[in-house]
């Protein structure tokens, strides 16, 4: 039987919301082994001068506890 973990994580990007959800996982996988998988719980953005400046989303990574 597996046991898995949930860890939530913040992050941002100027380029799209999937580039900010990379960016997640990348950061979680330096210090977080067998990730299974990340769900999206929260998109936003940062509006400036009637352009969108910044991506935000707020990820569960799920890994498996050894």
């Amino acid at each position: 039987m597996a046991i898995l973990k949930v860890i939530e994580i913040l992050t941002n990007s100027d380029k799209s919301w999937e580039d900010a959800t990379k960016k997640a996982v990348k950061h979680a996988s330096k210090s977080v082994k067998n990730i299974r998988s990340v769900y999206v719980q929260e998109q936003s953005a940062i509006v400036s001068n009637g352009e969108i400046t910044e991506f935000r989303v707020n990820a569960k990574i799920t890994f498996e506890v050894d």
